[in-house]
């Protein structure tokens, strides 16, 4: 699987770069570079729980979106370097602090070696879930490889308008990509699987997807759009997770992209919850109160690397 990262075309980017040698568009060579290690208590309540997400986060990203609120990890800047063997302790030692699962974010880039890593913790007898926290920018082809080592998926839908995804991310074709990554993702994990550590306790997803949109400013149509589509294709065989907690970073967007220099409005986002109520969405997650905070993103200070 390591050779993969000699002429690198994970993504649908397809630069063709040597990894091994050079940055690819991901902005990282094959090497993992790790940014964060630590539990998390900020995803979805079946996600997190009371114990938290163990997350992992990966420097570098596939997408490159105009409006990231991690770029200090996304452009590949923020980071240590590991092997391989390293990313399998670490594995072991969140779940030794009691996390729910392992939470691999933004990985795409380095799938052939996390499943070198998940195989390996699952050989030293590593028992919670694996989730994959993912853009879907993404080919088929690297999801299959995963078949098995993924216990639960949790894909963005960022874009359905090309034009959107060409503005915002550079990544023409990302609507048709991620429609066929998620689909793969389904057909891995159909089912969404739950337990219940106590009564009294969130139940923790064990096994299947949760489906992300985060609502841009001015973008409640598309929001729409890509709810209407993910219920009436999957119905409530996946959890939809609408989000309001998009952080505009005036000094990047104020110039270029004044249209989501803003943060998104109590009306944008209670409209998008009502609608998703009336097509007949039930399972799903809301976010509640002033989301849009920059306490939520946490500091990429190589803890637990």
């Amino acid at each position: 699987m390591m050779n993969e990262y000699n002429n690198c075309r994970l993504c649908p980017r397809n630069c063709g770069i040597d990894r091994e040698l050079m940055k690819g568009a991901c902005g990282v060579t094959g090497t993992l570079k790790v940014s964060r290690a630590a539990l998390h208590m900020w995803e979805e309540p079946c996600i997190s729980g009371e114990e938290g997400s163990g997350t992992v986060f990966f420097a570098g990203c596939s997408l490159g979106c105009v409006y990231c609120q991690n770029q200090a990890i996304s452009r590949g800047k923020s980071g240590k370097e590991i092997p391989v063997e390293r990313l399998t302790e670490i594995f072991l030692e969140l779940e030794a602090q009691g996390a729910n699962n392992i939470n691999l974010v933004t990985g795409d880039h380095y799938l052939p070696t996390i499943g070198i890593a998940v195989e390996a913790a699952r050989k030293q007898g590593i028992t919670i879930p694996f989730l994959l926290n993912t853009s879907s920018y993404l080919h088929v082809d690297t999801l299959k490889r995963m078949e098995g080592l993924i216990d639960i998926y949790l894909p963005d839908m960022k874009y359905i308008r090309d034009e959107d995804a060409v503005r915002y991310s550079r990544a023409p074709g990302y609507p048709d990509v991620a429609k066929a990554a998620i689909a793969e993702m389904v057909r891995q994990q159909p089912e969404c699987i739950f337990r219940q550590k106590t009564p009294d306790s969130n139940a923790i997803l064990q096994k299947g997807v949760v489906i992300r949109h985060l609502l841009l400013p001015g973008q409640l149509i598309q929001a729409k759009l890509i709810v209407s589509y993910l219920y009436r294709t999957y119905g409530d065989s996946v959890y939809l997770s609408l989000m309001n907690q998009y952080t505009p970073d005036h000094e990047l967007l104020a110039e270029q992209f004044p249209e989501i220099d803003r943060k998104v409005t109590e009306q944008e986002y209670r409209s998008l919850i009502e609608y998703a109520a009336d097509l007949g969405v039930t399972r799903g997650f809301m976010q509640e109160g002033e989301a849009a905070d920059e306490s939520f993103i946490p500091e990429f200070d190589c803890r637990g690397v």
